[in-house]
């Protein structure tokens, strides 16, 4: 099952502009869930002349039963703004926050 948790999917319908992985080739358990790989994913939608790029991060978490993608954050958020994500969710604990998310949203899918 792949889940676009996003209002309108069509805004991720196409390859994203930047990928970090958080997490690749893993293989953890998260309450009968095994993850296998944790991304943040930039799509840049629009570049105001002087807001610069709007930016839409999403978070996709691949597991045993399925896939979410699902808005982390929009805006202008400047240059950078996936790294920054990144970093901000890599040290504070922010990425079992990510897991947990998508396995609620797989959890009310798989019924």
């Amino acid at each position: 099952m792949n889940i676009v948790d996003v209002h309108d999917p069509l805004r991720v319908n196409r390859n994203p502009d930047d990928i970090e992985v958080l997490l690749a080739s893993g293989n953890f358990m998260q309450d009968d869930f095994i993850i296998f790989k944790i991304e943040l994913r930039l799509y840049i939608e629009k570049i105001h002349e002087t807001l610069g790029e709007y930016s839409l991060i999403t978070s996709f978490v691949e597991t045993d039963k399925g896939t979410v993608e699902m808005i982390y954050d929009e805006g202008f958020r400047g240059e950078k703004s996936l790294s920054r994500a990144s970093q901000f969710l890599t040290s504070n604990l922010g990425i079992s926050a990510l897991v947990l998310r998508s396995i609620i949203s797989l959890r009310e899918k798989l019924g």
